[in-house]
């Protein structure tokens, strides 16, 4: 019978991924390179000894299958498939860390601000008959061989475009900002629909939507199903591109999803969309 594992151990730090020690180039010009902000590089984890990224990478796996499952099924598969005994609590840290939660979460990083306004979730009975009449935005663990990165993405709900996409090292609500304000500049959404954690409850994200016009809707707390067709696309890059091809760096990672949103939005056909692509579908509509 396999041993248990012991995953109390440390990992190299995620600045290593962009060269500190590089002669031709200042880690400022890095950062301007990555297009990632520098106060993301000098920014320090609360508590950044021992994160553990294998496990961490197989509880994005089986949450990427089953959005719908909190720390207590996911520590259980962790040990039924995976061999790996850990408690909750470990398991709810490493989430935390994440960003992510199930269908009840608990403490996140997503968590919600008590002082920031909620709205309702307008999409419930709702049919869906044009592009830009639903985006939904949503934040994904992102790993790499030695670290890991958040995307946040913006789908079209109709069309399944990606309207916009950032990638940050760290969980920062400047990247969410930005993909937002992007997308805004080429199109105006008649509602923007997210979950309820503190990036799109904030003033900053919220007040940018409603000032464009658009209605701001949120999922039902801790529905992760509420945003299903995100969820789908998640899985689809995850499988498609990013479990595949593991990535080294920041760099590489950001060019990579780069090529495959270039491909799914333009030559990947889907099924649901009458295996037309969703820029077709898209500006058929826009």
């Amino acid at each position: 019978m396999a041993k248990k594992k012991d995953w109390d151990i440390s990992i190299t730090d995620r600045k290593k991924l962009i060269e500190p020690d590089s002669r031709e180039i200042t880690i400022e010009r890095q950062c301007d390179l990555l297009q990632i902000p520098r106060s993301s590089y000098y920014y320090q984890n609360k508590d950044p000894k021992k994160i553990d990224l294998e496990v961490m990478n197989l509880i994005d796996e089986i949450y990427t299958d089953k959005p719908f499952y909190g720390s207590r099924r996911i520590r259980i598969e962790l040990g039924r498939k995976h061999l790996i005994f850990v408690n909750r609590k470990y398991v709810q840290r490493l989430m935390q860390i994440m960003g992510i939660a199930g269908i009840c979460p608990k403490r996140n990083l997503s968590k919600s601000n008590l002082a920031d306004k909620k709205y309702p979730y307008l999409l419930k009975g709702l049919e869906i008959l044009r592009s830009n009449q639903i985006w939904g935005i949503d934040i994904t663990y992102i790993r790499l061989k030695t670290g890991f990165v958040y995307l946040v993405a913006i789908l079209d709900w109709y069309s399944r475009y990606v309207v916009g996409w950032e990638i940050s090292i760290t969980l920062d609500i400047g990247f969410c900002l930005e993909v937002l304000k992007k997308a805004l500049s080429k199109a105006r959404p008649e509602i923007v629909n997210s979950d309820q954690g503190s990036h799109f409850t904030s003033e900053q994200f919220t007040m940018l939507v409603t000032a464009s016009g658009s209605k701001m809707s949120m999922d039902s707390r801790g529905r992760a199903l509420d945003n299903i067709f995100t969820e789908r696309f998640w899985r689809s890059l995850k499988y498609e591109d990013i479990y595949l091809k593991e990535y080294e760096t920041v760099l590489e990672v950001k060019e990579g999803i780069s090529k495959y949103m270039l491909f799914y939005n333009t030559d990947r056909a889907h099924q649901s969309l009458k295996y037309k692509t969703p820029e077709e579908v898209y500006l058929a509509t826009n």
